[in-house]
């Protein structure tokens, strides 16, 4: 059995009146405690306390533990689809596009520190989330890259035969693998905003077109 989207987060919604805004700051406060004492743990209890709700108001709007896991997960990271979407819907050519996602993608290291250290290490310990879990938001994440490297073929600017699937996951991996080690290391030996420069000059040079393949004119 699969945990899509659909299900879990969006089946409980709690009572109305106010149950948005009690349901963002059990999310909010789950993000503090998962981050702060790891998600196994992590008690109920404990994450009511901040949300300023009594234990039992919480299973008004998620089935358990990994529910409000996956429903963090799923939420927050639509949040973060939409951002990202917006910021580079008026970037530009697809290079400067690149840069912008890129440097988002980075930035979350500060500006969302607790939420980021929960996707990177909580929730590839569950279980659950790893084998059940179909990432729709992720995937939409992952297309918002698709698409700026199909511009880029378009505009001339990355390689007309480059697999657009392939090239996404390589950003992402990029990416993904540097947010981990900063997300672990205590000395954060590098600046994010310095590494998304970095990341982004080994694309966008590794992408771009060239003239004659190697060996040809020698």
């Amino acid at each position: 059995m699969m945990v899509h989207s659909s299900g879990g987060a969006m089946a409980r919604r709690g009572p109305r009146g106010g149950g948005a805004v009690k349901r963002e700051r059990i999310l909010r406060a789950a993000i503090r405690i998962f981050s702060q004492k790891g998600y196994f743990n992590s008690k109920v209890s404990e994450i009511a306390r901040p949300a300023g709700v009594a234990d039992g108001t919480i299973y008004l709007y998620f089935k358990n533990k990994d529910d409000l896991l996956i429903s963090l997960f799923e939420e927050k990271m639509g949040e973060v689809v939409a951002d990202v979407r917006a910021r580079v819907a008026d970037g530009g050519g697809a290079l400067p596009r690149l840069r912008i996602f890129i440097r988002n993608h980075m930035d979350l290291l500060t500006r969302e520190a607790g939420l980021i250290e929960v996707i990177q290490v909580e929730l590839r310990q569950s279980n659950k989330f790893m084998k059940e879990y179909v990432p729709v938001k992720f995937l939409e994440y992952l297309d918002v890259i698709s698409g700026i490297l199909e511009d880029g073929k378009r505009e001339g600017v990355f390689r007309s035969d480059l697999n657009v699937t392939l090239a996404r996951r390589a950003i992402f991996g990029a990416l993904d693998e540097i947010s981990l080690a900063y997300v672990l290391s205590r000395k954060r030996k590098y600046d994010p905003a310095a590494a998304a420069e970095e990341v982004y000059r080994i694309f966008a040079e590794g992408l771009a077109p060239h003239a004659t393949k190697k060996g040809e004119d020698e």
